[in-house]
Parts: C-alpha cells; sequence; structure tokens
C-alpha cells in the first residue's frame, strides 16, 4: 500500500507574509497602541499617565463630541441625497445609445474626484469667500444682493457649502459605480420590454432600478463609512458659526494635534469608531438593504 503525500508549496506564504508584516506594523500596531493612550493622559512629551476610564467619561459630558456627530450627520445628508441622485440621473442618460461622446463625458465627470479633497476646499473657499469671492460678485451684479453675503457665518449655508465640496467630487465616482452596473444587465430585458410597449419611465422602474440594487446598496454603505469621516474640506472651508461644521474627525484633529490632548483624541476616535460602526449597522436593517434568504 502506498502512501502518497502531498507536498505544500511554502513560497506562497512568503507572497502574502509582507502584507501582514506592513498590517501589523503600520495597521494593527498603532490601533491597539492609539486604544491604550484612550486611557492615558498625554501631551506628546512625557510619559502616558494612566487615568483609566476618564477619557470617556469626559467624551459622555462632551457637548462638543455630539454636537460634531449632529453635524457630521447633517452635512452627509445634505451631499448624499443630491450626490447620489445626480449620479444615478447621469449614468441614466450616458447608458443610453444615442449620446454621442460617452466616454468623454465619463472622464469630465470623474475628474473632480481624482482632485485632492484639501484642494476642493480651498477652491471653494475662495467661490465664497464674501469679499471676492465669484458667488458674490456674479449676485452683486444681477442685482440679488445688495452686499457681499458671508457665506460661511451662517450655520446652514456652511454646511451646505461643506456638502456641496463633498457632492462634488464625489458624484463622479458613484456615475461611474452606477454604470458598470446598468451594463451588467441583459439587453433582451430591455428588448421584451420594448416589444411589450413599455416606456423608458415604466422600463426605468420596472427594470433598471430593481436590477441594479446591488450597486445602490454598495454606494450606500460605502457614502455612510466614508461620509462619517468627513474631514478635508470643513477643515479648509473653516469651522464655521458656532462649530456649526466641525465633524467627528476634525473635533478628533483639533484635540490631537492643536490642543495635543493625543489621550482624549485617542478616545474620540473610538468614539467616532463606534458611530461609524452603528450607522453601518443600521443601514443593513433598513428594508430592502439586507435580502431575506428564501427558504
Amino acid at each position: 500500500m502506498f502512501k502518497s503525500k502531498i507536498d505544500k508549496n511554502p513560497y506562497g506564504y512568503y507572497f502574502i507574509a509582507p502584507f501582514f508584516i506592513s498590517f501589523i506594523v503600520f495597521g494593527l500596531g498603532p490601533i491597539l497602541y492609539s486604544f491604550y493612550l484612550s486611557f492615558t493622559d498625554w501631551e506628546g512629551f512625557y510619559e502616558p499617565t494612566f487615568i483609566g476610564l476618564a477619557n470617556y467619561e469626559r467624551l459622555l459630558h462632551d457637548t462638543l463630541f455630539f454636537k460634531s456627530i449632529l453635524n457630521t450627520l447633517i452635512i452627509w445628508i445634505f451631499s448624499i441625497v443630491p450626490q447620489l441622485t445626480i449620479a444615478l440621473t447621469l449614468a441614466l442618460i450616458l447608458h443610453e445609445k444615442f449620446i454621442r461622446g460617452r466616454h468623454l463625458f465619463h472622464a469630465i465627470y470623474y475628474f473632480p474626484n481624482i482632485i485632492t479633497p484639501i484642494t476642493l476646499g480651498v477652491m471653494f473657499a475662495l467661490i465664497f469667500d464674501w469679499q471676492t469671492g465669484s458667488i458674490n460678485q456674479f449676485l452683486l451684479k444681477v442685482g440679488l444682493i445688495d452686499e457681499p453675503f458671508y457665506w460661511m457665518n451662517n450655520v446652514w449655508t456652511s454646511r451646505a457649502i461643506v456638502a456641496l465640496t463633498i457632492m462634488f467630487q464625489n458624484f463622479g465616482f458613484n456615475m461611474l459605480v452606477f454604470l458598470a452596473g446598468l451594463q451588467a444587465i441583459p439587453k433582451d430585458l430591455y428588448e421584451a420590454a420594448e416589444i411589450d410597449g413599455a416606456s423608458r419611465f415604466q422600463t426605468a422602474i420596472k427594470i433598471t432600478i430593481p436590477l441594479i440594487r446591488p450597486v445602490l446598496i454598495f454606494t450606500l454603505i460605502t457614502s455612510v463609512i466614508g461620509g462619517l469621516q468627513i474631514f478635508d474640506a470643513p477643515l479648509m472651508l473653516g469651522s464655521g458659526p458656532d462649530n456649526s461644521t466641525v465633524t467627528m474627525i476634525m473635533n478628533l484633529y483639533n484635540a490631537a494635534f492643536v490642543r495635543y490632548e493625543y489621550g482624549y483624541g485617542a478616545t474620540i476616535a473610538y468614539g467616532a469608531f463606534v458611530v461609524i460602526a452603528i450607522a453601518t449597522v443600521i443601514t443593513f436593517l433598513i428594508p430592502g438593504v439586507r435580502k431575506k434568504k428564501e427558504a
């Protein structure tokens, strides 16, 4: 009786080892160390002083932290609704065969996504500048306003400008995602609908939207995770009146790198992590997002 022996080639582990080593050193290590720092009082110069749950108790009584959560949610809602609406509308239009130069439009609409958020923040700050901004100059010339309007000095307009910046950057990416989902739909379904006399609106409601539901779910979940980590745009545009545009990550940045409260900054980071995790779970609980298993 012969025993077959399969020799396992160890070289595969060598190829995946760099990823795990880099993740442990640059990913898992800092995560665990920041968790330790959340229990300490540290200004970055001396040894951290262990203070137990004092930072977490402070977080639960910090009104700015809860206001930053509210600001983040408001800005995210202001940005995600027009963002997905414009992206889906453009995807449906550019998916039509009669549109010429579709690939050129794909590149044009995707271009803002490759611009850094810092650059976009500076650009929108200049556009909405109350003294020399092009928006105020245009409104003054057409006679809609009599004097320059200080956009960033209003709670709601400052939030809307931050949301507009984020929407402008990301709608092109979501448009391409929707286009990929539309191109995966079999053309036979559209031909059958055309034979049955279905209108374009009926085809979009009965065929297109239901079949790209996984794509819609993907964009919704990624938008929740990414939208709750807003940082670059509000940092460049300013905090607004009464900290109206201070987001969770911006609050973390101010605590750790402006006030040098690294221990409390780490605590805010874990508080933001809990908020993002809860929001993601809530997203999965929305009817239609989590498909029930068929018996």
